[in-house]
């Protein structure tokens, strides 16, 4: 789902115009980036955890030339913490999941 299709279905459930609904998540990604920028965490409480976190430069292998090393160098990534509610709400559609994939045996039938 991209984030015109995210829209739609918030707008639609919540009584509001898709203009309104992308307006609030364009807001909610402009706040979200500034407060890693300054080294804060933005929790959803239950979905999850948005943190910045330092990569450590490191030695690479060159792609095109693989005998040459180069030196990685330490960059700031974004990471994501799944929340309880929703690991938990994605396990309980696992089993389902797994139970249809499993082709039966020809003794469970």
């Amino acid at each position: 789902m991209n984030k015109a299709k995210l829209c739609e279905k918030l707008a639609e459930r919540v009584g509001i115009t898709k203009k309104q609904c992308e307006d609030v998540m364009d807001t909610f990604e402009e706040i979200t980036i500034e407060e890693l920028k300054k080294g804060e965490t933005v929790t959803l409480t239950g979905f999850g955890t948005f943190r910045a976190r330092k990569r450590e430069s490191r030695m690479g292998v060159n792609p095109q030339n693989p005998s040459e090393k180069i030196r990685i160098p330490t960059v700031i990534v974004p990471k994501f913490k799944a929340g309880k509610k929703l690991k938990d709400s994605l396990k309980e559609e696992s089993p389902e999941e797994n139970s249809e994939e499993t082709p039966s045996s020809p003794e469970q039938e």
